[in-house]
């Protein structure tokens, strides 16, 4: 199969590092104009210096902007034109005793993991609808399906947002426009790397440490390692390519195995 996105706007929030980057460096390989996303100068620049240096023919457009705000979501627009293809990745995580979340905590998840992807979802639609061609993803996690008990915000924050996809491929029925999640597994990011030393020993080194944590708190992994980021955007380009346009409403799993059941 050949992936051809020749033509096509892609915005991807959060995408300086992680997953984000390997989801936008992949748009970017199969063709795509793609708007790279993050906080400050310095990330975006950073990112798309070292995209343009594996892909010298890559279009890259930077989007400076907090899209967890209406402002930085109307700056990400305005930078971007409009977009073929949404894919919102943005997210926070971290592991704190369930009775310790306080209600700060509940809506600073959800405002990030939810509300952003919502309100971005809600100003790009219409144009795809009208377009007759679009692609939104939203990047979940096996947490939203085996909620973890050390990051129970977190992982209620995921399963939202596999109903807020859900009801806007509704909202698209018929019109050419495919809306789906990913559910994407524990995944070796840098984040990651800070989550995996909050619940194992610091002193061990990186490749015992992994082990450890999969051993222990993720044992349900068919894979038995973390994914890599490369591994979740293979899976996002596929979806966001002309290749998947009967592929829509649906959470798909790229998560090892982790989650035990036959069906999403």
């Amino acid at each position: 199969m050949r992936i051809d996105l020749t033509g096509r706007t892609a915005a991807v929030t959060g995408s300086t590092g992680g997953i984000g980057y390997a989801i936008a460096r992949g748009l970017a390989d199969a063709g795509a104009r793609v708007v790279v996303n993050g906080r400050s100068d310095d990330s975006v620049s950073s990112a798309i210096g070292r995209m343009r240096a594996e892909l010298p023919e890559a279009e890259l457009v930077a989007a400076v902007a907090d899209v967890t705000t209406q402002e930085g979501a109307d700056r990400l627009r305005e930078s971007a034109g409009d977009v073929d293809v949404l894919v919102n990745n943005l997210g926070i995580f971290g592991a704190v005793p369930p009775l310790e979340i306080d209600d700060d905590e509940w809506r600073r998840f959800f405002e990030t993991n939810v509300l952003s992807a919502a309100r971005l979802i809600r100003m790009t639609l219409p144009g795809m609808i009208d377009r007759g061609w679009g692609r939104v993803l939203s990047i979940a996690s096996d947490s939203a399906l085996v909620i973890p008990e050390e990051m129970i915000h977190y992982g209620a924050s995921k399963t939202a947002l596999l109903a807020v996809s859900r009801g806007f491929a509704k909202a698209a029925a018929g019109s050419g426009v495919t809306v789906n999640s990913v559910i994407a597994g524990p995944t070796h990011t840098p984040g990651v790397e800070d989550f995996v030393y909050q619940l194992v020993d610091r002193s061990l080194p990186w490749e015992e440490a992994q082990r450890e944590f999969m051993r222990v708190h993720r044992p349900q992994s068919l894979l038995q390692r973390l994914i890599e980021p490369e591994e979740i955007a293979n899976l996002v380009c596929y979806l966001a390519s002309p290749l998947a346009s009967a592929t829509t409403g649906a959470a798909v799993r790229v998560d090892g195995g982790y989650v035990d059941s036959i069906v999403p």
